[in-house]
């Protein structure tokens, strides 16, 4: 069983999400660490990005942050390794778009990424309908694959989705791009119990959660939580041990509120 069946196997999952190189990689491994210790039951790790269209504005400040150094692909690699050699068995995802991962190349992207320990990527801006190059080489190697589903997506388009995915389905929960709100939409809740009955795969929500309260409502209807720009926007105000506290408190309370 994979990483990440396993984790599924056990019950619901926090999925918090991060940009790597934010604002430098010491500090991404130092803070992967860290969710991992405080509950992290998986990891979406961003690749930064110089076009980020479904990232609102905490993230593209990320990417930015991120790409005031020099990045390669290898990068994230060389990282996601120093995290499995320190002993970490929570799986990492890769979230990113389809152009990055396509200049470097589907097979040499999926063997090295797995080689390096990494369980799934998630390319926002590529369809189902377009991924087959791409699915095929994930296959090959061994790489879990994550596709998306909206409140807009048809059912003959779910079952695209769905089949497509290998490791969890990625239901994005309102329309828009990324980014902390302070309350969630009205119909997410039957949404989310709808797409449950027609779904093989796991079914993760993702976009505007923001807080324990928002998480825990959620949880009771998907398999997993993704929370990213409320982590993402403590890398605005902090550095250090400070960041590393903040993230560690806002992990376990986000960890405790899926789990009550």
């Amino acid at each position: 069983m994979s990483r990440i069946a396993s984790t599924f196997a056990k019950g619901k999952a926090f999925i918090p999400y991060i940009t790597a190189g934010d604002p430098d990689m010491a500090t991404t491994l130092s803070v992967l660490k860290t969710l991992a210790r405080s509950g992290a039951d998986m990891i979406e790790l961003g690749i930064p990005f110089t076009d980020p269209v479904a990232d609102g504005p905490t993230i593209q400040k990320a990417s930015e942050r991120a790409l005031k150094h020099p990045f390669r692909m290898e990068s994230i690699f060389g990282l996601v390794k120093e995290f499995r050699s320190a002993g970490f068995e929570t799986p990492v995802v890769l979230m990113s778009y389809a152009n990055p991962v396509f200049v470097y190349g589907y097979e040499a992207f999926a063997k090295e990424a797995v080689a390096s320990g990494i369980d799934a990527a998630l390319l926002t801006d590529i369809p189902p309908e377009e991924a087959e190059d791409y699915v095929a080489a994930a296959k090959k190697y061994g790489l879990g694959t994550v596709f998306l589903c909206s409140p807009t997506t048809s059912p003959e388009r779910l079952k695209l989705v769905d089949d497509a995915s290998t490791a969890y389905v990625y239901y994005v929960a309102r329309a828009g791009v990324t980014g902390a709100r302070d309350d969630l939409p009205r119909d997410v809740q039957e949404a989310l119990a709808d797409l449950k009955k027609n779904l093989k795969k796991p079914l993760c929500v993702g976009f505007g959660i923001s807080t324990p309260q928002q998480a825990e409502v959620m949880a009771k209807y998907a398999d997993g939580v993704i929370v990213g720009s409320a982590l993402v926007g403590l890398f605005e105000r902090w550095r250090g041990t400070e960041l590393l506290s903040h993230i560690a408190k806002l992990t376990q309370d986000l960890k405790g509120a899926i789990h009550a």
